[in-house]
């Protein structure tokens, strides 16, 4: 499916991340990506907001997603949107994933 939109979320470093925004049932590629689980709402301007629900890293988003174990936790949020950050490194993906987790509310986390 196409992107949506960019969304760009602060870490607690205050570090500026910038997203690519899918519909939640897109097909994944085998990418490596942080990536944000939102609920999107329309602005009368056109533009979105995003709810937060979840923040996590993987090697391969086509494997994550295939059957993703906080689905049940995403569904009962309204999740509609997946917001893609590509990085390859793991060091990398681990380090963004803890900030953006750290600097904001993530209810499907535990």
């Amino acid at each position: 499916m196409a992107k949506i939109a960019d969304y760009t979320v602060t870490g607690k470093s205050g570090e500026k991340y910038k997203f690519e925004v899918y519909p939640k049932e897109s097909s994944w590629n085998e990418v490596a990506a942080v990536y944000l689980v939102t609920k999107r709402t329309i602005k009368p301007d056109g533009g979105g907001s995003h709810t937060h629900i979840y923040v996590g890293q993987t090697e391969n988003l086509q494997q994550r997603f295939a059957n993703h174990h906080k689905e049940e936790c995403f569904a009962s949020h309204g999740a509609n949107c997946v917001c893609v950050l590509q990085i390859s490194s793991e060091q990398s993906r681990l380090a963004i994933e803890a900030d953006v987790l750290a600097g904001s509310e993530w209810p499907c986390n535990d």
